[in-house]
């Protein structure tokens, strides 16, 4: 099973990426726990400094990007 954490604030963006990350997961079909992180002191953990962030398995895989569902999905395989 994938862990796939989206960080950020809760702003439109980081909403909008944590849907397209639903959004990619079902397509993919691929087993993945989704958590949504708005604490700055967890985020700091990753070295985050913009928002939305995108981590995969414990890996950034994305910085203060909005990825589209089909850019997430290269991230499941």
């Amino acid at each position: 099973m994938k862990e796939i954490k989206v960080l950020g604030p809760g702003c439109p963006k980081c909403e909008q990426l944590k849907k397209n990350v639903e959004q990619a997961v079902a397509a993919s079909g691929v087993e993945c726990n989704i958590e949504k992180i708005t604490d700055m002191l967890k985020m700091s953990e990753y070295g985050i400094m913009i928002t939305p962030a995108l981590v995969v398995d414990g890996e950034v895989k994305s910085v203060g990007k909005l990825l589209s569902p089909d850019d997430i999905a290269e991230f499941l395989k």
